[in-house]
């Protein structure tokens, strides 16, 4: 599906619905400018623009020169008025300026001459703040990404244009260029043509190894927002124990994120995500990391507890510069930890509603949102959910995931013990597995590290006789919380699929 063509049907059709006055919201002000010539082309009517330091200018056909007097936008707003036939102007980065009470009613005045016909302002920018006197008279448009069909036109132009002045080659298979153009999504034009091109220029080639240079581009973003945060995807499925029925599910869904577009033609959409439920220290945060690495998306961390700011009204920023960074980046995993503590029930009346008030943002974003994102949520505490959160649709499914049984102890056992360089043979793993019933698997990496270091002082190897003593000095949480992880259990029978 091509966006740009989305975007231009979207814009002709609030100005044939006679919105005479547009804010359109994006951070790439060539293209936003691209689609309003377009647009008035389509319509058959005069284009003009203005800027602080030239004024009002015809842009459609070779200008003049700008209006006199036109770069204060009062005098603008007065020519607009006066003029009256059928025209789109474009007011780029006008927005701050609308704060003052006087430009914001020439504003709504200039529009108004435009309701009867094809013509209209648009005001062009980024996080546009419409003022309260114009919102009932005007329409906001969030200008979307461009789509894969103007990544692929971009991809092939600068490769051509580099391949004929310089020695250079692309060697990209289909599988290649197809993740290659999904990790360009969510950048800007300008930003993916700078990138192709330096990748290009480094070394004369444009290959699959180039695929994750893109990725980190994408990283420098999300450090610079400074909302979320970017995890190295490290640990795969083979790093996790069991999960069975999770990892058969989620192996179902790769080919959708190895090429989109032959899964769209199928009927096919890119899937939401999955809510993690069950006994802390289980495999829920690696499952989160490991699916990113399986996938070969990038991972992105959302701590709740960094969404909260004292100042009223920045919480609500905060959070929705998380999921509008999110969609740029995608396609991603976006990985929210715990996350009953961002969205408890009852939290409302503590916090002036800070928390209802994201959770209905949250709720109205799972269901709108624009960029491929999959969400992995996990929780330990379900009583602390809303109901809401919980209804089928917010998510592809929900998991419940269990403490191990003794198969799944014995291979923890065999991974944590390889990790760190030791034989798993060497020790009498079914003993150390009928002694830790119970356990979780953070548990039982604990006991080993524990045992290290009490070989380490020692100055002796690991051995059977030093695990069995860390693991009879260990309470697990089943026994400190039996009567929690078993009212979890039970609510989890009905309600969720089993992850092993």
């Amino acid at each position: 599906m091509n966006k740009s063509n989305d975007n231009l049907r979207d814009l002709e059709l609030l100005i044939r619905s006679h919105y005479s006055l547009i804010f359109v919201e994006s951070a790439e002000a060539e293209r936003a400018e691209t689609l309003l010539k377009l647009l008035a082309g389509r319509l058959g009517i005069p284009y003009f623009y203005w800027t602080r330091t030239k004024g009002l200018n015809r842009g459609d056909i070779e200008s003049k020169g700008p209006v006199y007097g036109t770069a204060d936008l009062t005098q603008a707003l007065k020519h607009i008025e006066a003029s009256a036939f059928p025209a789109i102007y474009n007011l780029k980065d006008a927005g701050d300026l609308l704060e003052n009470k006087t430009v914001s009613e020439m504003l709504r005045d200039a529009a108004a001459r435009y309701t009867k016909n094809y013509g209209a302002v648009v005001i062009t920018g980024q996080s546009l703040a419409v003022p309260d006197g114009l919102r009932q008279a005007s329409a906001v448009f969030k200008l979307t990404g461009p789509g894969r069909d103007e990544y692929r036109h971009l991809l092939g132009r600068v490769a051509n244009d580099l391949c004929s002045r310089m020695k250079a080659e692309v060697k990209l298979s289909e599988e290649d260029t197809n993740r290659l153009l999904s990790n360009l999504k969510g950048l800007t034009l300008t930003e993916a043509e700078k990138i192709i091109t330096r990748l290009i220029i480094e070394d004369g080639a444009l290959d699959a190894r180039d695929i994750e240079r893109v990725i980190d581009a994408k990283r420098e973003i999300v450090e610079r927002e400074g909302v979320l945060e970017y995890y190295p995807a490290e640990e795969g499925m083979s790093d996790i124990a069991d999960l069975s029925t999770l990892k058969s599910w989620l192996s179902r869904r790769k080919e959708i994120i190895v090429d989109p577009e032959k899964a769209s033609r199928f009927g096919l959409s890119f899937p939401k995500g999955v809510l993690l439920l069950g006994v802390p220290g289980c495999g829920k945060s690696m499952a989160a990391k490991a699916v990113a690495k399986e996938w070969g998306l990038p991972l992105l961390k959302m701590d709740p507890s960094g969404l909260y700011n004292k100042y009223i009204g920045e919480s609500e920023k905060n959070f929705r510069r998380a999921m509008d960074t999110a969609e740029k980046m995608s396609p991603v995993v976006l990985w929210i930890d715990e996350i009953e503590k961002a969205f408890s029930q009852g939290g409302g009346a503590e916090d002036g509603g800070v928390s209802a008030r994201i959770f209905g943002t949250f709720l109205s974003w799972l269901q709108e949102r624009n960029g491929d994102v999959f969400i992995v949520a996990t929780a330990n505490d379900v009583e602390k959910l809303p109901p809401e959160f919980l209804r089928k649709g917010r998510f592809d499914e929900i998991f419940f995931i269990d403490l191990p049984d003794r198969e799944t102890r014995k291979s923890i056992f065999g991974i944590h013990l390889g990790k760190r360089g030791k034989d798993p043979s060497r020790f009498d793993l079914q003993s150390l597995v009928q002694m830790t019933e119970g356990f979780s698997g953070a548990e039982i990496e604990q006991v080993i590290v524990s045992g290290l270091y009490t070989s380490y002082s020692a100055k002796k190897e690991l051995d059977t006789d030093t695990l069995t003593r860390e693991i009879s000095a260990t309470r697990p949480l089943s026994e400190i919380m039996a009567e929690k992880i078993s009212r979890l259990r039970e609510w989890a029978a009905e309600r969720t699929v089993s992850a092993h």
